[in-house]
């Protein structure tokens, strides 16, 4: 009989979005004529860039001839790209080669392979509330749990301690789902913890396209002394709308080495292994993102959605309600009103309002009793929710 991961027994049944979904059905049900305004969905709900959807058009082109057909591309990304991207760093004085960057099909893709760099009988430590994916892929790889609490006591911005030490320190800023920054002498902190311990930092820099306050840091190499300990994932789904045409960056330096063993080295196997890399016509509308017009057009639709965010925030703040995120973030994460818990709060909403938003439980136990709201709505419908929420809280 052949023997299988048992690891996948272990994972924590996920409710969390299956439960809205049976929630929104029943009361769809009851009431069909009801319109629902949806503040749940980290989907992003505007269509590409002009210039990325052309770029696109004119990757397609080129597979239709033979002179500029392109079959197989290169496992680590097309070096044109890296490039690219290299360069998108050096404007913030971040300086990578271009061999250091490794393409890939997305952010998630790359969290839980990563794994396959470091041994099953390690630790990882996750900050809660957490994205789901960081605790169920290391459940997957049987590796231990490190969960570090957070709360509003530290703005959901956890710091170092002794019973932080693990193998993998996984860090998200801004962050999904609180929507909380670190800022530039926080992550420094965490930096040299990770240096003094021996760890390697999971670097989740998603949403690094929203931040706007010049203290906060888009990247972990712009962090003394990170070379040496972190590993950064980024992604153009937020940032450009890619969550349906899938492409994301990692960042491995070759400065970075544990056991005698470079992880930039091993990287570079684990892809050329496991991956056939991803396709030309999408690496070809990825480099559109960062020519001069693509970044003017992203921006633009970064703009709507941070609009959505002073909506919601502004109504927050009239009701005296405590939050974080918003501002540098595209989630805002709410303390829920006179102690009610997650799932009560979002019944309230959706029975009397028609607002649907996510429950703060599901993302684990210091979720409880918050409320996350994302900003990728129609802006119509975020600011007829904002003024819904008003009337009910006020």
């Amino acid at each position: 009989m052949a023997a299988i991961n048992t690891h996948y027994g272990e994972l924590e049944d996920s409710y969390l979005f299956y439960n809205i979904a049976q929630k929104i059905n029943a009361y769809l049900a009851e009431h069909p004529d009801r319109h629902l305004y949806r503040m749940g969905i980290g989907d992003v709900s505007l269509p590409l860039a002009p210039a990325v959807i052309a770029a696109l058009h004119e990757a397609v082109d080129d597979q239709a001839e033979a002179g500029t057909f392109h079959g197989y591309m290169p496992e680590c990304g097309d070096p044109a790209l890296r490039q690219t991207i290299a360069g998108y760093y050096a404007l913030r004085g971040v300086r990578l080669s271009a061999d250091e960057i490794f393409v890939s099909s997305g952010a998630s893709d790359e969290l839980g392979d990563l794994l396959d760099m470091f041994s099953r009988s390690g630790s990882s430590l996750v900050m809660e509330p957490a994205y789901p994916a960081y605790v169920d892929a290391n459940v997957m790889a049987g590796r231990k749990l490190i969960r570090l609490p957070s709360g509003d006591h530290n703005g959901f911005v956890p710091m170092p301690c002794e019973e932080a030490a693990a193998d993998i320190i996984y860090i998200c800023s801004p962050g999904n789902p609180t929507g909380a920054v670190f800022t530039r002498d926080q992550l420094q902190a965490w930096v040299d913890f990770a240096n003094a311990h021996g760890s390697v930092i999971f670097f989740d820099a998603a949403y690094e396209a929203f931040i706007e306050d010049s203290d906060i840091p888009h990247s972990i190499f712009e962090m003394d002394g990170a070379g040496t300990c972190a590993i950064e994932i980024c992604s153009l789904s937020k940032t450009a709308g890619f969550t349906g045409t899938r492409l994301g960056y990692t960042v491995i330096p070759k400065t970075l080495t544990r056991d005698g063993m470079n992880l930039n080295e091993m990287w570079v196997r684990n892809r050329t292994t496991k991956t056939n890399g991803v396709s030309y016509i999408i690496q070809k509308g990825a480099a559109a993102v960062f020519t001069e017009e693509g970044q003017r057009q992203i921006k633009e639709n970064i703009a709507v959605y941070k609009k959505n965010a002073a909506v919601l925030t502004e109504a927050l703040d009239a009701l005296g309600i405590w939050y974080t995120g918003g501002k540098n973030a595209p989630y805002i994460w709410m303390k829920c009103p006179d102690g009610m818990g997650s799932w009560e709060f979002f019944d309230l909403l959706l029975e009397k309002v028609q607002v649907v938003g996510t429950p703060g439980a599901g993302f684990g136990a210091c979720g409880e009793g918050y409320f996350r709201f994302s900003t990728f709505g129609d802006p119509e419908d975020t600011k007829e929710a904002a003024a819904r929420l008003t009337a009910l809280l006020r």
